[in-house]
């Protein structure tokens, strides 16, 4: 799969360490948006991490310190400022103040930059109104509580990350993972999203509204899973897949299969569907010559309008729009999945 060439400077990414951070969320910026690369093998963004108190030890919630060297003043040529999760200040957590140093920094943040956060740094966003009226999420045993405290805003504890255009936000731990990977697709298409996913040994796309938490993630092992029946239907999205067929995959009666699959996917099976030949049309659009017709008859949707309603649905955009964004060579960070065309 060929990458398209990332155009002009590199997209700078500013990641704030605060006090007591997780390291885990800390690094995944610079472990997915580090590893994207443009058909010629060159850097697509360059990653900073920057803190309130540069050159000073910051407290990690692991047995370690972190020396960062750059201030808020990195924040001047910053496209996208991610704010991973931290267990500091109480003040935040308890009652919803912004610190006076955070408060400081969003001034340094230059109109147009893109905010995302992990975790519990949607907390931070809140107490600085700007996620006001808007939708959000957070790890799921903190949801109530970011709900509590910001009641304008929409908290969904259900999702792994929410793309509200210019701010972004997800769950905890790995979805942060999810939502890099969703926005290199977002900013370069999904043939460098998918590279960086392999590279990272991750899965290349779990949607943002699929549940963040699942009761049963790992099935018992004297019990069935729906595993054959997903490799199964991967082979042929071109063809017209039933409930019941997959369920015959694994010998089971569509409600205990459709139950079956919900506990382990987190999402119902037509959904999961739905998602894969938005993929698969993803993967067509940018690195076949197929025309818009062809497309949609191999992804499975049956005809151009079909698919032209799920890209428009998932995306935002048309089949034609999303190919010559992501195919010419000229990706366009401005295009996200919440532009109408």
């Amino acid at each position: 799969m060929t990458a398209p060439q990332g155009p002009g400077p590199l997209h700078r990414v500013a990641v704030l360490a605060l006090p007591h951070v997780i390291p885990f969320e800390l690094g995944i910026p610079h472990r997915i948006f580090g590893r994207a690369r443009s058909a010629d093998g060159a850097p697509l963004y360059e990653v900073t991490t920057f803190s309130t108190h540069p050159g000073q030890l910051i407290p990690s919630d692991a047995d370690f310190n972190l020396y960062v060297e750059q201030g808020p003043e990195v924040l001047a040529t910053a496209d996208t400022l991610v704010i991973p999760a931290a267990h500091t200040p109480d003040s935040l957590y308890e009652r919803g103040l912004l610190p006076d140093e955070l408060a400081d920094l969003f001034t340094h943040v230059r109109p147009g930059t893109r905010l995302a956060s992990i975790c519990t740094g949607s907390f931070v966003l809140a107490a600085a109104g700007l996620l006001d009226g808007r939708p959000a999420t957070t790890h799921w045993h903190w949801a109530r509580r970011l709900q509590d405290l910001f009641p304008s805003v929409r908290v969904d504890p259900e999702v792994l990350y929410v793309d509200d255009g210019d701010v972004l936000t997800s769950a905890g731990v790995a979805a942060g993972i999810d939502l890099c990977v969703h926005m290199v697709r977002r900013d370069f298409g999904a043939a460098v999203a998918n590279d960086v996913a392999r590279r990272s040994v991750v899965p290349p796309h779990r949607d943002g509204g699929q549940s963040q938490y699942i009761r049963r993630p790992v099935p018992e092992p004297q019990l069935a899973t729906t595993t054959a029946a997903r490799a199964w239907a991967l082979g042929r999205l071109h063809e017209p897949i039933q409930l019941r067929d997959m369920a015959e995959q694994e010998s089971m009666s569509v409600r205990s299969f459709t139950r079956r699959f919900r506990e382990e996917a987190g999402v119902s099976p037509g959904q999961w569907l739905t998602q894969q030949r938005v993929e698969r049309a993803r993967h067509l659009l940018e690195t076949s010559d197929l025309s818009i017709d062809q497309v949609s008859h191999e992804a499975g949707f049956g005809t151009a309008q079909s698919m032209r309603q799920h890209l428009q649905a998932a995306l935002g955009v048309s089949p034609t729009l999303y190919r010559r964004t992501f195919r010419t060579g000229t990706a366009n960070p401005t295009v996200s999945p919440n532009t109408s065309t």
